[in-house]
């Protein structure tokens, strides 16, 4: 892996009529420093920077070419419609879901050396006929995994979930002892693995108000989280709860643990999103390549008016950096 200088970031700007491109441009534009090797329309990438008068060279990239700083690679995927912007258009969502399958292939091939992914649009890929709730579920099929974990962080603040893209009512089925277990755990992992916390200290949230009220609120919180919270502690894993949501974001909680686990995404998600937006980013935990993204969604409203900000895209990316760094000072032997 090229990560002794600059890692390769693989990336996919996503919904082709949102602010995935201009992003993707203005990061490439702003940041020279970065190596990018983009799997998206050409010229759809060509059209976007000329619009903004940006002089970024977007090159054609073929597996074996190199990737440099201070271009724009791009292995070509084409839209099938010419994309308006703030207008999604169904014909293109296979591109988008191409786009996607075809950067993890690469990343997984060894020519990039992490996946960031831009904002989609889980609605128009549904419309179109494709099954999608998510970036977080189709990576997890594509690695063939049954269990990964969606975590946003912003600085050391960081909230994972037990459950992703449910509908509320589905929640309380799939918030499991075993789901549960395997959330701590793969956390846990990753922040040693791909964060250098040889021990994270974890809080877990309950499912109900004040954690079920010692089970005069729903019994989940007794006889479901309270157990894989124990299971963890004998696998010598320090984590702690089930904490009540409603007082486990204060300053002081958080900055007492490396991790928040939250239930469902809406008890964790509105939080960090209040603490970092724009600076916050999207990390996949449990797969086998490093995935980063944006912690925002198409901003349609705004697309094609050159007022998109890169900001979370280039946390994104320097998150990624940072992890790539770590796995190698993790693997590089000890001398």
């Amino acid at each position: 892996m090229r990560v002794k200088d600059i890692p390769v970031l693989t990336i996919t700007p996503g919904e082709p009529a949102g602010v995935g491109p201009e992003c993707t441009i203005r990061l490439a534009h702003e940041h020279p420093e970065l190596r990018l090797l983009a799997v998206a329309d050409r010229q759809l990438l060509l059209s976007t920077a000329a619009d903004l008068g940006f002089d970024v060279p977007v090159i054609p990239w073929q597996p074996g070419d190199d990737v440099s700083a201070g271009q724009l690679s791009c292995l070509e995927s084409w839209v099938d419609t010419a994309p308006v912007p703030g207008q999604p258009d169904t014909t293109n969502a296979r591109y988008v879901i191409d786009t996607i399958k075809t950067a993890v292939k690469l990343v997984r091939d060894g020519h990039g050396d992490a996946l960031v992914t831009g904002p989609v649009h889980k609605g128009i890929i549904n419309d179109a006929g494709i099954a999608f709730s998510g970036h977080t579920e189709l990576l997890a099929e594509l690695a063939g995994l049954k269990k990964v974990v969606m975590m946003l962080a912003t600085g050391t603040f960081r909230v994972a979930l037990v459950t992703t893209h449910l509908p509320l009512r589905d929640v309380p089925g799939a918030v499991t002892r075993d789901n549960v277990y395997n959330t701590i755990l793969i956390v846990n992992r990753e922040l040693q693995q791909r964060f250098g916390i040889h021990h994270p200290s974890i809080q877990v949230l309950g499912l109900n108000p004040h954690a079920g009220e010692g089970g005069h609120l729903g019994s989940e919180d007794l006889e479901v989280i309270e157990k894989a919270i124990l299971d963890c502690n004998q696998d010598g894993i320090d984590a702690t709860g089930p904490i009540p949501a409603d007082t486990a974001f204060t300053p002081i909680r958080v900055a007492k643990y490396d991790a928040t686990v939250a239930m469902y995404h809406d008890q964790g998600l509105p939080v960090i999103k209040h603490a970092g937006f724009g600076r916050a980013v999207n990390i996949t935990l449990g797969l086998p390549f490093i995935r980063t993204s944006v912690d925002h969604g198409t901003a349609l409203d705004i697309a094609g008016r050159s007022r998109a900000d890169a900001s979370s895209l280039y946390t994104a990316a320097t998150t990624a950096q940072d992890m790539c760094r770590q796995v190698v000072q993790a693997t590089e032997p000890q001398l």
